[in-house]
């Protein structure tokens, strides 16, 4: 029988994963809200914000060495008023305080670790604090950080306080974006080869040196750089990256998926948390890369990273979950490693000298004296050298592989967290909806139109207006952020530009009058992170710079763009060429913190191909059209497609109004909706779009 926890707070009454994950810590834990701002402000305490999410690995660290102590407990219980706060549901608050931070400390991330006034203005930061002080003090424990805070608010109040104010308009002034002076101009993209190249990794692909992350925004960029530029260099900076990534640790060569990053500057070392957004903007770009250069690797990486997520990261509703853990049992990556006698139990030892080879198995182990799969040959080399033909190979691996992912079923798990988010949604809607075009694959179709679907009738308003999130058996809560809507925005496009359905351009229309209403800064351009109906906090920042998702505001110029293009709507494209001027800067300066805005910058560049598509999907000449129309790297076009007579289509999308099929399928190709004759049948269009890329 399980004996009752000691303590219990009131996080036990939360739906996020991560809070319910400290309801019985002896901290006297507050969620952000009401309540705990009213009772700091009436106690004039202090607030304690801790910040973090549950996949993270030394969140759960310093939960155990500090927040588990009785004694720490109890100090922050005496003195302060004690917020924990996911970052996955409040990106809102962990923008402004890691701001905070950063400029404080250097450096940020998670835990975070935030003193505030009770007016919420930060006064001391900083992220893990240990349980004893380390590197002779220059690293402080953390209840040496209490008492000395304690003492700032008891003796020198007014010092800190003052301190507090001037601190909190120097961050309003930082996260302020300057209007940015000067034309746009293609040289930007130009310049993208040159700026990403300095920080590239010659010999290992991707940028920087350790920790390594992978950066599939600026991948996809340097894909339509190359095209743009026939820049060879660019397509193989792209092609290195990808390759060493999806060979590396960092991929799970058993069962999908990319883990967060790399530690190290080879791909492979992870750190073994598995995020939604990095799966879904990685099967992006290597989606892409498989368009552009026909690689069938990189479809196969695509493949089985959305058959991990199916499998493993989508509810029996449709909606993905957002993360799972690095840890299980208490160890990091312990679910993912293997001894060379593990793997030799399970698949015999002739099958073992076959995968050890080509995974790296060694009785030493490559990690912590265990084994992170992984491969520094292709499959082509390794049958080579080991003189197997490479069919054989693969047939082998596929079976030593299957039996090995059977028996790691059954270790114990690594956390799931399983609310949803409907930015990340967006992002994995667009993934599946995309594969589905290019793969031609309409499981994949299916797929993305549930997951959208949910997001409409579960996570929308009466009034349109978005939840950011949804935990099973509880309702959606917390207004959504502009990334929530510009990513759904978005994958409402590419569901429409997949299935064709009306409905879903109607849908894409109504969340982007909301987003405008709620977010858009009449004055200067752009769009505000947080809605006019959001609580106000000490800052409203616009959310400039990519970080491991997109900026919001260069997620929704992307989708105006091409709700724009689809529709007609010279408003939606005054808003996202607005925002665009505003982002010149950062985009001539940053490219790395800009490269969804570059890559809308290159869409509306041009020049964009509207493709309007007469005939009955059903048939086959129809499908023969459209895969001709997908099956290239083609990254300025939009697609619409409509049966003969069909009213509806041409009400919602005027890129098909009076285009008819003149005896079969019949695709016109515009721009600015100025058409050249029309094409009709799949031969005439093969031919055509053959032409076009030789």
């Amino acid at each position: 029988m399980s004996q009752a926890p000691q303590f219990t707070n009131r996080l036990a009454q939360e739906t996020s994963p991560y809070l319910r994950q400290h309801a019985h810590n002896p901290v006297d834990w507050f969620s952000w809200g009401d309540e705990a701002l009213a009772r700091a402000r009436a106690l004039e305490r202090p607030i304690f914000l801790s910040i973090g999410y549950s996949a993270c690995h030394w969140c759960h660290v310093m939960e155990h060495e500090s927040f588990e102590d009785p004694e720490v407990g109890r100090i922050l219980n005496e003195h302060f008023v004690s917020i924990k706060v996911d970052r996955e549901e409040r990106p809102d608050l962990d923008q402004i305080y890691m701001a905070f931070v950063q400029r404080a400390t250097g450096h940020g991330g998670w835990p975070m670790s935030v003193f505030l006034t009770p007016d919420l203005q930060p006064f001391f930061g900083g992220t893990y604090f240990p349980p004893d002080e380390r590197y002779g003090g220059h690293m402080p424990s953390f209840r040496r950080v209490l008492l000395s805070v304690i003492d700032w608010w008891q003796n020198r109040r007014d010092e800190v306080q003052q301190s507090a104010q001037v601190v909190t308009q120097d961050l309003r002034d930082l996260l302020r974006l300057e209007p940015a002076t000067g034309d746009l101009d293609p040289a930007l993209l130009r310049q993208v080869t040159g700026q990403l190249g300095r920080a590239f990794d010659p010999r290992e692909g991707g940028f920087g040196t350790q920790p390594k992350f992978p950066h599939p925004t600026e991948l996809r960029l340097l894909l339509r750089v190359a095209k743009r530029f026939d820049d060879e260099h660019a397509l193989q900076m792209v092609r290195l990256t990808l390759d060493r990534m999806a060979m590396g640790g960092m991929y799970d060569q058993l069962g999908g998926g990319f883990h967060r990053y790399s530690t190290d500057a080879r791909w492979l070392v992870p750190h073994f948390e598995k995020m939604l957004y990095d799966n879904a903007l990685l099967t992006l770009a290597y989606l892409e890369a498989f368009q552009a250069t026909g690689e069938p690797f990189y479809r196969e990486v695509v493949e089985e990273t959305l058959a991990y997520v199916r499998r493993e990261m989508t509810g029996p509703d449709g909606a993905f979950y957002s993360t799972q853990d690095a840890d299980s049992e208490g160890e990091e990556g312990k679910f993912f490693v293997w001894s060379a006698a593990e793997v030799e139990e399970v698949i015999g030892s002739d099958l073992a000298t076959v995968f050890d080879y080509v995974y790296d198995v060694t009785p030493e182990g490559n990690w912590e004296e265990k084994n992170i799969l992984h491969r520094s040959k292709t499959y082509e080399q390794c049958a080579r050298l080991m003189k197997i033909d490479e069919p054989k190979l693969r047939r082998l691996l596929n079976e030593a592989k299957g039996r090995l992912f059977e028996v790691r079923s059954h270790r114990v798990w690594p956390g799931r967290d399983e609310k949803v988010l409907t930015a990340w949604n967006g992002l994995m809607i667009a993934a599946f909806a995309q594969a589905a075009q290019a793969l031609d694959d309409p499981a994949y179709a299916k797929v993305a139109a549930r997951a959208a679907d949910f997001i409409l009738h579960t996570m929308r308003m009466s009034d349109g207006r978005l939840y950011r999130t949804w935990s099973c058996s509880s309702a959606p809560k917390l207004n959504g952020y502009l990334e929530d809507y510009a990513y759904f925005l978005d994958a409402l496009v590419s569901v429409y530009e997949t299935t064709f359905e009306p409905r879903w351009i109607e849908a894409a229309l109504d969340v982007a009058r909301v987003m405008l209403e709620q977010f858009w800064d009449e004055a200067e351009g752009g769009f505000y992170y947080t809605g006019r109906d959001h609580e106000q906090l000490i800052a409203r920042t616009k959310d400039p710079h990519d970080n491991a998702t997109p900026s919001g505001n260069a997620m929704a110029v992307t989708a105006l763009l091409r709700l724009a293009t689809l529709t007609g709507r010279a408003d939606l494209r005054d808003k996202a060429e607005r925002t665009l001027r505003l982002f010149r800067g950062i985009m001539e300066a940053s490219p790395m913190a800009a490269g969804q805005m570059l890559l809308a910058y290159d869409f509306d560049l041009g020049p964009v191909k509207e493709i309007a598509v007469v005939g009955d999907p059903a048939n086959e000449e129809t499908k023969r059209v459209l895969r001709a129309i997908r099956s290239g790297f083609r990254p300025h076009k939009v697609v619409a497609l409509k049966g003969a007579g069909d009213a509806q289509a041409d009400a919602v999308v005027p890129l098909l109004a009076g285009k008819t099929a003149n005896d079969g399928v019949t695709m016109y190709v515009c721009e600015h909706f100025t058409c050249a004759a029309p094409l009709v049948g799949a031969a005439a269009v093969e031919a055509a779009l053959k032409r076009q890329e030789s």
